[in-house]
């Protein structure tokens, strides 16, 4: 495989780092020592700047202001946020805004696209369900709702699947827990089911009447919601119902996190070898003693896996090549890599720190926490583990 970054994706990278370099991992209170969330709201300058930076527009289409780069451009972008925890729902607005694009109503896309690549607006998306661990879309239920006059006692043709079914509008109803900065946001996606079983994606304010947000912290200390939806009503437009949009939403969901799970790894690895560098007994670095290089080397080959599985999946996703298995496949060993070797990173790291690693005046623990988030983020390795072997037991029954 070739991995060469083309000028553009360059660029990006280049434009990432000079964004991030002002970003401090220890810029809030650490999430060991208050017994809520960090802060109230997200990095808001830091927000500023991704935006001044043409950052947030990566990913858009030139008719909406953006660069029109690919899932890879941002994967490199997300890699350099997570070097430095930045507290900002990058991956969220920029995947909503790519299924708005790609899959959305074109006049709602005219509106908000532009706003969201200004940083003027702020998007997250809802992906993990009640619980976690059932599919997100079976956790709301998304009816059609005829048009005004044409309801139960306002006169002829009250079907909801009236030929008159684009003036309908829908009704949403259920809950998604664990929604990322969903108190900052201006615009959530979530994901449902309608009557027929199909898995669409609903584009709701979240100050929408019917819509409440409970607080909830996540690993990682951040300000998360359970996001309750009751009887929201919402036009057609902001459905999204394309078959697979959500898949295909999920899928770079997935991927983007792997992407951060890859940089806060090898920001981990450098920090732990500046340390072991540094640190002395006996009179020498512990650096050089092989117990240490050999556990570092190990966590070196995890981070080269993750890293390379992570190009293959977003490049299939990005190109919608073929291979022996479908991009659910390769988007799987991606999340398998990144959930097993970002925990193995961070657990050496501490080790080869020491009682250091615990000290909360030292960022490593902030990493520790990060890392667990990421790693059970849209499920653990076993998840994807499992749907690996569905795939290829129906690829080999094909």
């Amino acid at each position: 495989m070739d991995f060469t970054f083309t000028e553009e994706q360059q660029a990006a990278i280049e434009a990432a780092r000079a964004v991030f370099s002002g970003a401090a991992p220890d810029g809030v209170p650490s999430p060991a020592l208050v017994p809520g969330a960090v802060a109230e709201d997200i990095d808001r300058p830091l927000w500023a700047g991704l935006a001044a930076g043409d950052l947030l527009s990566l990913t858009l289409s030139p008719e909406h202001g953006g660069a029109g780069l690919d899932l890879v451009a941002l994967c490199l972008v997300l890699r350099e946020s997570a070097k430095v925890l930045a507290r900002v729902p990058l991956l969220e607005t920029c995947v909503v805004a790519m299924a708005l694009q790609r899959y959305g109503d074109a006049g709602l896309a005219v509106e908000l696209l532009p706003r969201v690549g200004r940083g003027e607006l702020v998007l997250t998306v809802g992906a993990n369900g009640r619980t976690g661990h059932d599919p997100a879309e079976l956790a709301v239920t998304a009816r059609r709702e005829a048009p005004a006059g044409n309801r139960p006692g306002e006169g002829p043709g009250n079907a909801p699947d009236d030929a008159d079914g684009d003036a309908a509008g829908w009704v949403l109803d259920g809950v998604q827990s664990g929604v990322p900065w969903a108190q900052a946001a201006d615009w959530i996606a979530v994901p449902a089911h309608t009557g027929e079983g199909r898995a669409v994606v609903a584009l709701i304010r979240s100050t929408h009447d019917g819509v409440t947000l409970a607080e909830q912290v996540s690993t990682n200390g951040e300000l998360f919601a359970e996001v309750r939806l009751d009887s929201v009503r919402i036009d057609s437009r902001a459905l999204i119902d394309t078959v697979g949009a959500w898949e295909w939403l999920r899928a770079l969901l997935i991927t983007g996190t792997c992407a951060l799970a890859l940089g806060l790894g090898e920001a981990v690895l450098t920090m732990t070898s500046e340390y072991t560098g540094k640190r002395e007994q006996f009179g020498f670095p512990v650096a050089t003693f092989q117990s240490v290089a050999v556990q570092a080397a190990d966590r070196y080959i995890d981070l080269r896996a993750m890293e390379v599985t992570l190009w293959q999946a977003a490049w299939r996703i990005s190109t919608g090549a073929g291979g022996a298995l479908p991009a659910e496949g390769d988007i799987a060993v991606a999340k398998i890599w990144a959930s097993d070797g970002v925990r193995r990173v961070v657990q050496t790291a501490q080790h080869l720190h020491g009682g250091f690693g615990a000290d909360t005046d030292y960022p490593l623990h902030r990493f520790h926490a990060w890392a667990k988030q990421v790693e059970l983020s849209l499920g653990p390795a076993a998840a994807h583990e499992e749907a690996l072997g569905d795939l290829l037991a129906a690829h080999l029954l094909s």
